[in-house]
């Protein structure tokens, strides 16, 4: 992930950081708050992916994977 993308990630997650504390001061539910935040985020991680951070979780993966079927 370039620089450019990576900062407009971190932009965009400090914005659905003050969104969810703009409810929480407003008194909107928990559950919203929490709703609202989870969804934001996914559709941050859609429009932004972090291909370096895929390609290592997918290595680690595999390297579990590999090592359970080694284990018997």
């Amino acid at each position: 992930m370039d620089i450019q993308d990576r900062t407009k990630k971190v932009q965009a997650l400090e914005d659905i950081k003050a969104k969810a504390l703009d409810m929480a001061k407003q008194g909107a539910n928990s559950m919203d708050v929490r709703n609202f935040v989870s969804e934001s985020s996914k559709r941050v991680a859609y429009e932004l992916p972090d291909e370096d951070a895929f390609h290592k979780a997918a290595t680690a993966t595999m390297a579990y994977k590999q090592s359970k079927n080694n284990t018997f």
